[in-house]
């Protein structure tokens, strides 16, 4: 078999490129490096090292190294991200081709791609108006291909060749010249029954997967999960902004289906808070432990009651003064809270974002297609302050907070979540979900906020099949971060084991009540 396990010919490698033994099977070679492979089980002549992300310092790096040892086969907590819940549905889900998998529903792809020029319908990206994009697989794969060098160096290339390698065994780098091969190997490994997500969230070793929902979801596929029996634990997340974010220019008809899958006729604020607060109990009842929302700033106003009525009889009806959909939108972030202090579900404000800022691409593929940027307007020490100072001391509210304004960790969020019992601040997010990003919390927070003042990692994917690789990143730069602690005379060996599992498993089970 080749090396991509497609094919049955022979592959030459230079002679210093040793091919190791493998399990039970067993692999030939010579000395001009005529390797016959058997069973389809090879080792690459240039597998990941594992000693990847480590410091080059050789103390350090050994440190590191036992530390991850330590926890490299935990069970994997993914208590936020963004999997759809059909890939669960039954052991018999159709991945599609590669291209379904890696390159059409990952911003984070097609993003970097697009920066080049390459147009998103020459990827295979649906548009709107229904006008027809490119369906030939192979040649959007071959475009992919043919421009994987743009991702050297970012995490993107870093988890793309993790997949590649450890969840479809593809060790060699792809290319222009291999695309094909590479192509029919996967395509061929998404067919086979043990590639199921099913099987493959087993194999992840995954203790619980959490989705991210909207109110208006019919949560039809958690409940046909949750009737299959089968032992996976896949989890909703209660998503309001649909409902809440009175901008919407859907948010009339949000209202409505709100009101058909909660049964209450929303006719004034009264009625809209009641149908929250029911739709939340159906979310729980499917296991549902945390909330979720898009903020753009964390600015929050305490209305009054005869206020927020005011306003939102305004909003219903269509007769808007200014100002009227921002005191709404800010006032109902502190009444979801009251709402999480009521019913135990954690909170979670991601913070800090430009949604759609390319006007062309959201007309064109709408929303989530890779035209998001961060800004730097978080607004959390005052912004946060009527909600900090309403909810903040209750010991039965819990918030964790992300943000994309890194500036903020040392000056706002550390001293806050230092502060307040109520409040977590979240693991870096999104563009800062990096090797990079992961440093700069660490050096920027922890002194202040302190470790058990945070919640671990979460993935924050839609791409499943790179969820093992991103914890990994993880894993390896906690590690690291701990024994350059060590090193230092900071912390002990001793501390650095039990931070360690508390960073890979622990932290996050806790901090969502898994």
């Amino acid at each position: 078999m080749s090396t991509l396990g497609g094919g049955s010919n022979q592959t030459k490698y230079p002679d210093q490129h040793r091919i190791k033994y493998l399990s039970s099977n067993w692999i030939k070679y010579d000395n001009n490096a005529d390797i016959h492979h058997y069973e389809n089980h090879y080792e690459s002549y240039n597998p990941m090292r594992d000693d990847r992300f480590f410091s080059p310092d050789p103390a350090q790096k050994a440190i590191a190294q036992a530390l991850y040892d330590a926890v490299r086969d935990t069970p994997i907590i993914s208590p936020h991200g963004h999997v759809d819940p059909r890939l669960f549905v039954s052991d018999s889900y159709d991945w599609g081709t590669p291209v379904d998998v890696f390159i059409i529903p990952d911003h984070y792809v097609f993003r970097m791609l697009y920066s080049q020029g390459i147009q998103l319908e020459d990827l295979g990206i649906p548009r709107l108006d229904g006008t027809p994009v490119e369906t030939d697989h192979r040649k959007i794969w071959q475009l992919f291909a043919d421009n994987f060098y743009l991702f050297r160096g970012t995490p993107s290339g870093i988890w793309l060749r993790d997949e590649f390698e450890r969840v479809f065994g593809i060790t060699e780098k792809l290319t222009s010249a291999n695309a094909q091969t590479i192509y029919d190997a996967i395509d061929e490994k998404l067919k086979q029954p043990d590639f199921s997500p099913r099987k493959i969230y087993e194999r992840f070793n995954i203790e619980v997967l959490c989705t991210t929902d909207y109110a208006t979801s019919t949560l039809e596929h958690h409940r046909t999960i949750h009737d299959s029996g089968w032992a996976g634990d896949i989890r909703p997340t209660f998503r309001p902004d649909d409902v809440v974010q009175v901008n919407r220019p859907d948010w009339r008809d949000n209202i409505n289906k709100l009101s058909d899958l909660t049964g209450i006729d929303i006719v004034d604020y009264d009625s809209f808070i009641h149908a929250i607060e029911t739709r939340r109990d159906q979310f729980r009842a499917m296991g549902a432990v945390a909330t979720d929302h898009d903020l753009e700033n964390a600015q929050t106003v305490k209305l009054q009651q005869i206020q927020a009525k005011t306003i939102f009889s305004r909003v219903l009806s269509g007769n808007l003064e200014d100002g009227d959909t921002v005191y709404l939108q800010n006032h109902l972030v502190i009444e979801l809270a009251r709402m999480s202090a009521e019913d135990g579900m954690i909170m979670q404000l991601h913070i800090g974002v430009s949604r759609n800022h390319n006007v062309y691409i959201f007309d064109k593929f709408g929303r989530d297609t890779g035209a998001d940027i961060p800004h730097p307007d978080s607004r959390f020490v005052y912004g946060l302050s009527s909600l900090l100072n309403e909810y903040g001391n209750n010991p039965n509210f819990r918030m964790i907070v992300f943000t994309l304004d890194e500036s903020t960790y040392s000056r706002e969020l550390a001293p806050l979540a230092g502060h307040y019992p109520a409040m977590r601040l979240g693991p870096p997010w999104w563009f800062h979900d990096s090797l990079n990003g992961m440093r700069r919390y660490f050096d920027r927070v922890m002194e202040t906020t302190g470790l058990y003042n945070t919640v671990g990692f979460n993935d924050d994917t839609r791409a499943f099949p790179s969820i093992p690789a991103r914890h990994d990143v993880w894993r390896r730069a906690s590690a690291d971060w701990l024994a350059g602690l060590v090193i230092r005379g900071i912390i002990d060996e001793d501390d650095a084991h039990e931070m360690i599992h508390d960073m890979a498993y622990n932290l996050a089970k806790k901090a969502y009540n898994l």
